[in-house]
C-alpha cells in the first residue's frame, strides 16, 4: 500500500470548510508511482476515511473522476481503493511539476462527498531525445576562441529530477560544451570556441552532443553536430538582449504585432544585411501561433492564441546575415498569454438521487453538483445559483462543489417531477454565464386514502328480485400512483336483523360493485345500510368507508288477509225478515301486509242465493240489504264477498257469508231498542238522582277549594311548597296505566292498535255512544282469542302507512271520544261499557 501523504493545502481547506457542511469532509491524498499494474493497492478508503466495510454495498460506495476516464476501482468488500488502467503521468499531466488527479466518492443514506486526490509521481520512462538528430553549425575561420554557439535543447517528458540535469560533448581539440540555465530552469546547452579553427586543416567537424538526466537508471539521449568551417566574415549579427519578454491578450487576431527583435552587423553590403527566423529546433506549436517578418524582426499572431491551452511560450530567432559564409546570431522570446474571460462556466453533476421519496425531510440532499472555469483567476470563480424554484436550494462546499437540497416540503401529487435550473456565472468582465436543467423525479409515498364518489349511495331495489343482481357499483379513486393507487374494496360487517350484512349482499373487490345474495321480502326488511370500505395496496395501507342505503321497493306479492268474519269459522249471520233497505247485516274486514296502493283494498260481491237482496260497500265492506226482506226470500242466503287490493296484478281473496232470515229477533240490541222505546218513570228518576248528586259533589268541592285556600294563606312560605308537595304525591298515587293507541290509516279502512298499559292490569275501560234505537253501529271490536293471535293478525299491518299516536289514561272520559251513531239518535244515548282482558288489542274503526 503506498504512503499517504498529507498537504498543508489540504489541511488550509479542511480547517476552513470544516464546519461548512457535513456531507462534504476534507480531502485525503494519496501519491503512486504512475505506470501501476491493474489491480495494484492505492490505500484503503474505508479506514482513511472512517467509513464501515460492511456498510460499503447498502449505501452504494461509487467514484467519479473529473478526468473523464475511470482509473480507479473500490472494492466494496474490503474497502480497498485499486488500480484499474493504464496510468501515464506524461498523457495525464504533460510537464506539469505536479500531477494531481482528483477523485470524488459518492455514499449514499445519508449521502455524502468525500474528495479524494491520487498524485501520481514521475518514473525515469522516458529518455532525453533531440528533434532533430543532426545538427549542422557553419562558423567562419575567423572567429577567435570563447565565441559561443547555441545548440539545440534536449525534450525529456519526465519531469524534475527525471527530466534533462546534464549535457556531454564527444572529445575534441576545439571545442567545449557550457550549459545556460534559463529562469524557468532549462538548461541550454552551447558549444564554446576553445581553439581557432583553420579551415585548411579541418574544413568539417563531426562531434556528439549527449542528453543526461537525472534518472536510476540514468537515461540518455543524442545528437550529432556537424560543423563546416567558412571563409572569413568577420562579424556576426549580435541582438540587443539575449531574451525578450512580453505579454500578449489571447483575444488577439491573425497578424495582431506582439514584439520586435532587433540585431546588429557591423559589417557592410551583404555581410551587415540581416534576415530573421525561427531557430530550426522551433516546434510546430509555435510555428502555427507565431510568424516573424524576416526583414524587420516583427512578431505576429498568426494563429488562435489560448490561455487555457498553454499560458506561456518560449522559442529562440536567429538573425543571420548575407555574407559569405553567413554569420548569425541568437536570442530567445517568451510570450506570456494574458486571460480573459472567454470561457463560460461549465456545470458538474457528480451524483444525483432520483427519484426522490415525496415524503423527504426538508434539507435532503437530491445532488451532488461542481462548476468548472478553465478561466483564471477572477475568471476563472464561478458561483451557482436556482433562478426561481423555491423548492429547493444550494449549499456551498470546497472547491466549487455544492449540494442541492430540499427547501420544502415536497408533494408528488401537486408536481411528479421537477426540472431544476441551475445557473452558473463566473466573475469575469463582462461575467459568462451557463445553465443546466435536472429532472428530480418524486417517489410516490402512500399519503393519501382512497376518495369515494359520493359519501353516501341510495339504491332502490324491488323485492322479490333474483339473486346475484347488481345493486349498485361504488368507485374510489387515490391520488398516489402505483401500488398506492390501486383500490380494493370490501363490506365493513354489521348487522341486519341481527343478520350479517354480508349474508345479504355480495362485493366484488376489484371494480365494486355489490350483487344481492338472495331476494329480498319488502314485508321482512324495508330498508338497510351497507357500509363499504374501499382500500389501497400501500404500506401502510390507507382507508375510507362510504355508505350504501338500500331502499326495498314493494310489490304486490301479499294477497288481502280478511280479518272480520274469519274465513276459517262457520258462522250464521240472522237477519230479521223485518229488515228493511240498508240494514246493516255484517261488516267484512280486512288488511293486506302490502304498502301503498298495493294495500288498497276494495269490496264486491263475487256470488250471491239473491243478488237483488244483499251489497257490499265497495270500500267499507259493510254488507247491508239492498231492499226490505220479504216473505218469499229464501231463509237460508249465502253471500261470497271478494276482497281485491290495487297492485299489480291484482290480488284477492274471498269469505262467504251464511245469512239465516227469520221471522223474530233475539239480539241484544232489540232489547235495548225495547227498553229504551218504552216510557218509563224510572228514567225520570234516575235523571232526578244525577242531578242531586251532581249538586252535592259541586257543594262538597267547593267547600275543600276553601279549606286548602285557607291553609295556604296562613303558611305562606310553605305553601307552594306544600301544594307541590302534594301535587308530587297525587301523581305519584296515580297508578301508571297509561295505554299508547297508534291509529293506523290505508284507505278507507283506519285500524287501531292497542300498545303498552300496565302489564299486569287485566281490565281497560272503553266507551262508545250508540243510538238506544238505532238498528246500526259504527263501532266494532275485535277481540283474539289470545294476545298471541292477536299479534300475528297485526304483523300483517303496513308499518309504513300514515300513522297518528294518542296516548291517554284509563278511565279517563275526555281522552275517549265518543262515536256517534250514524242513524238518527233520540235525544238520549246509552253508554256501553266494554271490558278489554287483554294488554294489548286492536280496534277496527270504520
Amino acid at each position: 500500500m503506498w504512503k499517504k501523504l498529507p498537504a498543508w493545502q489540504v489541511l488550509w481547506w479542511c480547517h476552513r470548510f470544516s464546519l461548512l457542511w457535513s456531507t462534504i469532509d476534507a480531502q485525503t491524498r494519496y501519491s503512486i508511482p504512475e505506470e501501476l499494474k491493474r489491480g495494484s493497492l492505492v490505500g484503503n478508503l474505508a479506514k482513511d476515511l472512517g467509513l464501515v466495510v460492511s456498510e460499503l454495498h447498502r449505501r452504494k460506495l461509487r467514484i467519479t473522476s473529473e478526468a473523464g476516464k475511470q482509473y480507479f476501482s473500490v472494492d466494496l468488500g474490503k474497502g480497498d481503493l485499486l488500480v484499474t488502467d493504464r496510468i501515464d503521468r506524461e498523457e495525464l499531466c504533460a510537464q506539469r511539476a505536479a500531477c494531481l488527479l482528483p477523485l470524488e466518492l459518492v455514499i449514499d443514506n445519508p449521502l455524502q462527498l468525500h474528495r479524494v486526490e491520487i498524485e501520481i509521481l514521475d518514473i525515469n520512462d522516458n529518455a532525453p531525445s533531440f528533434l532533430a538528430a543532426e545538427k549542422i553549425l557553419k562558423i567562419a575561420e575567423q572567429f577567435n576562441p570563447g565565441a559561443r554557439f547555441p545548440l539545440e535543447s534536449a525534450q525529456d517528458l519526465d519531469v524534475g529530477a527525471n527530466s534533462v540535469r546534464s549535457y556531454l560533448i564527444s572529445k575534441n581539440d576545439n571545442f567545449k560544451l557550457a550549459v545556460k540555465t534559463q529562469k524557468d530552469g532549462r538548461k541550454i546547452p552551447e558549444l564554446v570556441l576553445e581553439k581557432a579553427l583553420d579551415r585548411e586543416k579541418l574544413p568539417v567537424h563531426h562531434l556528439i552532443l549527449t542528453a543526461l538526466d537525472g534518472g536510476d537508471p540514468v537515461r540518455s539521449g543524442t545528437s550529432e553536430i556537424t560543423i563546416t568551417v567558412l571563409d572569413n566574415n568577420d562579424n556576426a549579427p549580435q541582438f540587443d538582449k539575449q531574451l525578450y519578454e512580453t505579454n500578449v491578450s489571447e483575444k488577439a487576431t491573425a497578424g495582431s504585432h506582439i514584439l520586435q527583435v532587433k540585431a546588429t552587423d557591423a559589417d557592410e553590403g551583404l555581410n551587415g544585411d540581416i534576415e530573421y527566423a525561427f531557430a530550426e529546433q522551433t516546434s510546430d506549436v509555435i510555428l502555427s501561433l507565431f510568424d516573424i517578418e524576416s526583414s524587420t524582426g516583427a512578431v505576429v499572431v498568426k494563429g488562435v492564441l489560448d490561455h487555457e491551452t498553454s499560458s506561456i511560450h518560449r522559442f529562440d530567432i536567429t538573425a543571420k546575415d548575407k555574407g559569405n559564409p553567413k554569420m548569425e546570431g541568437h536570442c530567445a522570446v517568451e510570450i506570456k498569454i494574458i486571460d480573459i474571460n472567454d470561457n463560460a462556466p461549465e456545470i458538474i453533476v457528480t451524483s444525483l438521487t432520483s427519484p426522490v421519496p415525496e415524503d423527504s425531510a426538508v434539507g435532503t440532499v437530491i445532488a451532488l453538483i461542481s462548476a468548472r472555469d478553465p478561466d483564471s483567476k477572477d475568471n476563472g470563480k464561478v458561483t451557482l445559483s436556482l433562478p426561481s424554484d423555491p423548492t429547493f436550494t444550494l449549499k456551498p462546499s470546497v472547491s466549487n462543489h455544492y449540494s442541492l437540497v430540499t427547501n420544502r416540503q415536497l408533494d408528488r401529487e401537486k408536481n411528479a417531477q421537477y426540472r431544476v435550473k441551475i445557473r452558473a456565472t463566473d466573475s469575469g468582465k463582462p461575467p459568462l454565464s451557463s445553465e443546466k436543467i435536472i429532472d428530480v423525479d418524486l417517489l410516490d409515498v402512500n399519503d393519501n386514502p382512497p376518495v369515494f364518489s359520493q359519501p353516501h349511495y341510495t339504491v332502490y331495489v324491488k323485492e322479490n328480485s333474483s339473486p346475484g343482481h347488481i345493486l349498485c357499483s361504488v368507485s374510489a379513486c387515490d391520488l398516489d400512483a402505483g401500488e398506492n393507487a390501486k383500490v380494493t374494496y370490501s363490506i365493513v360487517d354489521s348487522k341486519v336483523h341481527d343478520v350479517s350484512v354480508s349474508s345479504y349482499v355480495y362485493m366484488n373487490s376489484e371494480n365494486g360493485s355489490i350483487y344481492s345474495m338472495h331476494s329480498f321480502d319488502y314485508e321482512k326488511v324495508k330498508v338497510f345500510h351497507i357500509q363499504v370500505q374501499a382500500k389501497d395496496q400501500g404500506s401502510p395501507s390507507l382507508s375510507t368507508n362510504a355508505t350504501v342505503h338500500v331502499f326495498i321497493l314493494d310489490q304486490n306479492d301479499n294477497a288481502p288477509a280478511v280479518i272480520y268474519p274469519s274465513p276459517h269459522a262457520a258462522s250464521h249471520l240472522r237477519v230479521p225478515r223485518t229488515a228493511k233497505a240498508g240494514h246493516l247485516v255484517t261488516k267484512v274486514t280486512a288488511v293486506d301486509a302490502d304498502s301503498g296502493h298495493n294495500a288498497w283494498i276494495s269490496y264486491k260481491v263475487s256470488e250471491a242465493t239473491d243478488a237483488s237482496l244483499f251489497m257490499v260497500s265497495v270500500y267499507t265492506g259493510e254488507v247491508r240489504t239492498k231492499r226490505a226482506v220479504s216473505e218469499h226470500d229464501d231463509s237460508s242466503q249465502r253471500l261470497i264477498v271478494e276482497v281485491q287490493d290495487d297492485g299489480e296484478a291484482v290480488q284477492s281473496a274471498t269469505v262467504t257469508l251464511s245469512i239465516l232470515l227469520e221471522d223474530g229477533v233475539s239480539e241484544p240490541m232489540l232489547e235495548l231498542r225495547h227498553k229504551a222505546s218504552e216510557p218509563s218513570k224510572t228514567s225520570g228518576r234516575i235523571t232526578l238522582y244525577l242531578i242531586v248528586s251532581l249538586a252535592s259533589v259541586s257543594v262538597l268541592s267547593l267547600v275543600t277549594l276553601l279549606i286548602l285556600a285557607v291553609k295556604c294563606m296562613r303558611s305562606s312560605r310553605s305553601s307552594a311548597s306544600c301544594c307541590m308537595r302534594r301535587t308530587h304525591c297525587d301523581e305519584d298515587k296515580k297508578p301508571n296505566r297509561k295505554l299508547h293507541i297508534q291509529l293506523n290509516t290505508d284507505g278507507p279502512i283506519k285500524y287501531v292498535e292497542v300498545l303498552g298499559g300496565d302489564v299486569m292490569s287485566q281490565s281497560h275501560s272503553f266507551r262508545s255512544c250508540m243510538s238506544p234505537v238505532s238498528e246500526y253501529s259504527d263501532f266494532t271490536l275485535v277481540k283474539p282469542s289470545s294476545t298471541a293471535d292477536f299479534k300475528e293478525v297485526i304483523s300483517v299491518l303496513d308499518a309504513s302507512l300514515p300513522d297518528s299516536t294518542w296516548t291517554f289514561e284509563s278511565q279517563q272520559v275526555s281522552a275517549i271520544p265518543c262515536l256517534q251513531c250514524s242513524a238518527t239518535c233520540s235525544d238520549e244515548c246509552i253508554f256501553l261499557e266494554i271490558n278489554l282482558t287483554y294488554a294489548h288489542g286492536a280496534i277496527i274503526l270504520l
